[in-house]
């Protein structure tokens, strides 16, 4: 097969699915996913040396290869790789946009690959962001000779948008575009909003590289990471070649491949719905509490009530010949799924949980209800605060906040003269900055203390004590941008020490890869991290995942389902509520444009109608959660 060539040493799929005339390779998570694209690269540039040839790479930005840069640097660091001989042509760049900018793709690449390695400058090629518009298609077109003098590229790395784009190649690109200046879709911007600070500062335009000088390269990768590409996933590997998924072009290629985490891929027919089309299955618990969610959906109907016909029509025969045929599986399905519905999510007997929340409202957007119902039983709640969630806060919400301390500092006697200077001087960079500027230290300190506060307001209204909230303030946050570094030791030291301080009987954390900057992913692989380093023997809590504001467990994932009251609903709404900052527009969104309140709210009733959908008991509202049992995020 097409990867058998690159198996020393690099780390194998979990899974191979072929869509078509494509195989997507599933890695069981990110990190063993860019380690296999990075070994093939750097194998890549191995035979090329070997050969006295150059290896002539195009390269993606984004968030999805940092993982794939940092394993190469790495690998040059501890001299096994030479870059002297690489050439690189980089996908695209913001137009306009200088290139010292912290949101060009030419800083980008410096600050992740090229700054760290030996690789001659002149060798790398990234299209200007500075072209005068008259001049851009004449620089475009000599941006395409260079490719061809080179004899084209060896090897395209690209990410995928969700909207499908490739490079930037947004739905509608011609199938035989060349390099030039596009006009970037609203879905485009809006998911970049977050480095520019607002989707009204993201450039309306880019020069990318075409689809045609995508398709001509030697070998493509394709990398996917995370739920929210799961379904453009499955649009570019299962619909029909169309210039509405521009990705999905790369079906007809030779020798192209998606690489994927799990997450990805859960789309994907093969792994959605494996049973289909007539395949063998291994009919696992998880599997068959799978299938029968999903006959229940398709058909509409309870699981008690799903007959010999559903399961004939919906071409699940073999499911058909496990012991006790239709009935025992449909009754062992409702059984298990009865099970998850838990009033006393810790129990009769008062105990200690400590609650991890990335960003400072994460606990009460996505388990206020389980964390106000634990309140309310009597347990010891504890919460850490892992980063401070500085980022997140508007300027406008800064100088009303500046305001609103001069304007009572007056009232009460006057602020000490260095700190009314300092207050001024935060207002006057706050009204001067430009998209992109870097918040001055005196700025992100009074942000962070707008959510360190609301985040004290919204636990006292819980009935937690300020004594209780722990802020973490972890270290791989605290770059002033939304860039963040990846987790460190520092990290993990903090993070253990705080478990070890308190030794909780219950741990929930966000076990979550959808947040729109990647804070909840790295959170998630600290804790995990410390939790796998715990010797089990002396110390072993129970520990729970919950999701963040942007995804939710599916109903065959759910093993926990904790009820809400109105009343409860009613308290958790107060308490997001109380998160100011967050509210009219914040910062980071994400693709669901509703208020964090509004999806929580719908979120909780909709697991609930799904429960009730499928023949449960009918509830108000309910929180899902997933034990954590040591797997891979």
């Amino acid at each position: 097969m097409w990867h058998d060539k690159y198996k020393d040493g690099a780390p194998q799929p979990a899974q191979i699915i072929h869509c078509g005339k494509l195989p997507a390779s599933v890695f069981s998570d990110s990190r063993d996913a860019a380690r296999f694209v990075a070994i093939v690269i750097a194998n890549l540039i191995r035979e090329k040396n070997a050969a006295g040839q150059k290896a002539v790479l195009g390269l993606a930005t984004g968030s999805t290869p940092i993982g794939i840069y940092r394993e190469l640097v790495r690998m040059h660091k501890a001299g096994e790789l030479d870059f002297a001989n690489v050439v690189t042509f980089n996908l695209d760049e913001y137009w306009p946009m200088p290139p010292e900018s912290e949101q060009s793709y030419h800083s980008f690449m410096w600050e992740h690959l090229f700054g760290h390695v030996n690789i001659p400058p002149e060798n790398v090629h990234i299209p200007s962001g500075l072209s005068r518009q008259e001049d851009v298609e004449r620089e475009c077109a000599g941006y395409e000779r260079q490719v061809t003098q080179m004899g084209g590229l060896d090897l395209q790395l690209l990410g995928i948008g969700r909207d499908g784009h490739i490079g930037f190649n947004e739905p509608g690109s011609d199938r035989n575009s060349r390099t030039r200046l596009v006009a970037l879709d609203p879905m485009t911007r809006r998911d970049a909003a977050g480095d520019f600070g607002g989707e009204e500062k993201v450039p309306a335009r880019a020069i990318t590289m075409g689809v045609q000088t995508i398709w001509e390269a030697k070998r493509i990768f394709l990398v996917a990471l995370g739920e929210k590409k799961a379904f453009v996933i499955r649009k570019a590997l299962e619909g029909e070649p169309t210039p509405n998924v521009p990705a999905s072009f790369l079906q007809n290629h030779l020798n192209a491949a998606f690489i994927l985490d799990e997450a990805a891929s859960a789309e994907l027919t093969q792994v959605r719905t494996p049973w289909t089309g007539g395949r063998i299955v291994d009919w696992t618990p998880t599997l068959q509490k799978r299938a029968m969610v999903w006959l229940s959906q398709v058909c509409h109907k309870p699981l008690l009530k799903l007959d010999m016909k559903d399961f004939l029509q919906h071409h699940l025969y073999d499911i058909l010949h496990l012991e006790g045929g239709a009935a025992a599986i449909r009754e062992s399905v409702f059984d298990e799924l009865l099970k998850t519905v838990c009033t006393k999510p810790a129990g009769t007997q008062p105990i200690k949980v400590l609650i991890f929340s990335p960003h400072p409202d994460d606990d009460v957007i996505s388990m206020g209800g389980t964390f106000i119902t634990l309140v309310n039983q009597g347990h010891q709640v504890h919460v850490a605060y892992m980063t401070g969630g500085n980022i997140a806060v508007r300027d406008d919400a800064c100088l009303r906040h500046i305001d609103y301390v001069e304007e009572s500092s007056q009232k009460l006697g006057g602020l000490n003269p260095e700190t009314a200077a300092r207050l001024k001087k935060c207002r006057e960079f706050v009204r001067a900055k430009k998209p992109g500027d870097h918040d001055a230290d005196d700025v992100l300190t009074l942000k962070g203390l707008i959510r360190k506060t609301e985040a004290i307001n919204a636990c006292e209204l819980v009935g937690v004590p300020v004594e209780r909230l722990n802020f973490l303030e972890l270290p791989f946050y605290q770059t002033g941008s939304v860039k963040k570094r990846a987790m460190g030791e520092a990290d993990i030291k903090i993070v253990a020490d705080k478990i070890e301080e308190l030794r909780p009987d219950q741990i929930y954390f966000a076990g979550d890869l959808s947040d729109p900057h990647g804070t909840h992913r790295v959170c998630a692989q600290i804790i995990i991290e410390v939790l796998a380093r715990i010797d089990a023997k002396s110390y072993a809590p129970e520990v729970w995942m919950y999701r963040g504001a942007w995804q939710e467990f599916e109903p065959h994932e759910i093993e926990r389902a904790v009820p809400l009251s109105p009343e409860v609903m009613a308290k958790k709404k107060q308490a997001i509520l109380r998160h100011e900052s967050q509210k009219d527009g914040a910062m980071f969104m994400g693709s669901d444009d509703r208020e964090f309140w509004m999806r929580a709210e719908d979120r909780t009733k909709q697991t609930a109608q799904i429960y009730n959908d499928l023949g449960l008991p009918e509830f108000f509202a309910l929180e899902g959660f997933v034990r954590y049992h040591g797997q891979k995020l």
